[in-house]
């Protein structure tokens, strides 16, 4: 790819591709790093990008790709020096008209949604995020994580049916 086309795709879904890294990464300055670094392999590949297809999927999958690979690395030093991160609180930001009680309880559930997303296993989060705060479709997201759609659906499913049940552990009731 040449510049002028990553420009392009920054221009057209740059917003996107730095959602979903924030999603994945939990944590504003890896999910700059994460944004910067797609865009940055996308510029070192010989690919040809074809705007027939769908070109934001290609920088979904190279996202979600260079994700994992930094995870697996992380873990593997993990293993031979362990560290710990004490800065675990995330700002949430809740735009509602409601009163501030509701409010409050309102931003307290996006919390605890959020911290029972991060606790789960990454075959269930990353269909998750994908679908509910990126609205990709399942034929898309099964390309981006190279499984089939019933495997999307079922994953989908039991990544509901995990955060339902955490919920309810916790004391939130529908």
């Amino acid at each position: 790819m040449n510049a002028r086309e990553i420009e392009k795709c920054i221009d057209d879904f740059g917003t996107d591709i730095y959602r979903f890294c924030l999603k994945l990464c939990a944590d504003k300055a890896d999910a700059e790093d994460l944004y910067q670094q797609t865009f940055l392999k996308a510029l070192e590949t010989e690919w040809k990008l074809d705007w027939e297809k769908n070109p934001k999927a290609l920088f979904f999958c190279l996202a979600h790709n260079l994700w994992k690979s930094d995870r697996r690395k992380r873990a593997r030093r993990n293993k031979i020096a362990p560290c710990s991160n004490f800065d675990n609180e995330m700002e949430m930001v809740l735009h509602s008209e409601e009163n501030i009680e509701e409010g409050y309880l309102q931003k307290e559930l996006i919390m605890e949604v959020h911290q029972i997303i991060q606790t789960l296993p990454e075959r269930f989060q990353v269909p998750l995020v994908l679908y509910y705060l990126s609205n990709f479709p399942i034929e898309q997201i099964a390309a981006i994580i190279k499984k089939p759609p019933g495997t999307v659906k079922s994953r989908l499913f039991k990544g509901r049916s995990l955060i339902k049940k955490r919920l309810e552990e916790a004391g939130y009731e529908r």
